[in-house]
């Protein structure tokens, strides 16, 4: 499935859209390159929480946002060439069952972690603040996905 949006509200509308289908244990991969509108789509999935002002924590690798459920948003860029098991490392399997993920450059880690994961595909269009989005669904829990 493919969503084409032109401008940065509409993609913060589409992740609350998205937003409105997650429950626990939930993991979002984000691909695109910088500036596709990864932090903002994750901006409007978090909005569904009531959390606000989430940046992108590529300088931290995660933030975890304590809730009912808890929302854990990674930026795994720093990450990129290195082992798969360097994510491992941090755990976050731990937190799988009571929180939403959503991993930014997420692609090559995402197995470590689990093996049912939506994948969102952002590319640019013609125009500057055109985008595309292809929704890639793995495993079970994502079969049949709709927006």
């Amino acid at each position: 499935m493919k969503v084409k949006v032109n401008s940065p509200q509409a993609m913060f509308e589409v992740g609350q859209r998205l937003g409105q289908q997650l429950k626990p244990s939930d993991v979002v991969v984000l691909t695109g390159e910088l500036g596709t509108g990864k932090t903002v789509l994750t901006q409007g999935i978090a909005a569904n929480f009531k959390i606000l002002g989430v940046t992108s924590p590529t300088f931290v690798i995660s933030r975890i946002h304590k809730g009912d459920p808890n929302f854990i948003h990674i930026d795994a860029y720093r990450l990129l060439g290195s082992d798969a098991s360097n994510f491992a490392d941090l755990d976050f399997e731990s937190y799988l069952a009571s929180s939403i993920f959503v991993i930014e450059w997420g692609k090559d880690f995402v197995d470590t972690l689990t093996d049912q994961y939506l994948e969102l595909v952002i590319t640019t269009g013609e125009k500057e603040s055109d985008r595309e989005i292809e929704f890639l669904p793995t495993g079970e829990r994502w079969s049949g996905f709709k927006l």
